[in-house]
């Protein structure tokens, strides 16, 4: 079982998560991080290093955000989004990002 990172993360790509995870799973797109299954040791440390409470294990994704299961999957497999392995600054509007719930329609895909 992986974990996958969820709608909450959009425009907000805090990177604290990716700091502590010790397979490098995490891949980066232009403003939203996916966690890529395969790579994934569901080792939980990323959940409590996320400050928006986007990340979650696959089997206690919210009904709403069941997408991001396949999002995750697909995306973290495209050749645009890369791998991410150490922690960088947050985009300077990450906080207030951080409060708007309702963020799918704004996640850019870059070309995925």
């Amino acid at each position: 079982m992986a974990y996958v990172i969820t709608e909450s993360c959009i425009k907000c790509k805090y990177t604290d998560c990716v700091d502590v995870c010790p397979v490098d799973c995490f891949r980066e797109g232009p403003n939203f991080l996916v966690i890529d299954p395969d790579e994934c040791i569901d080792c939980t440390l990323c959940v409590a290093e996320c400050p928006v409470d986007a990340i979650f294990p696959e089997d206690e994704v919210p009904e709403d955000q069941q997408d991001f299961i396949h999002l995750n999957d697909v995306l973290s497999k495209h050749a645009n989004w890369k791998p991410i392995v150490s922690k960088k600054d947050a985009p300077f509007d990450a906080d207030e990002w951080a409060k708007i719930k309702e963020k799918r329609h704004l996640l850019e895909r870059n070309g995925a």
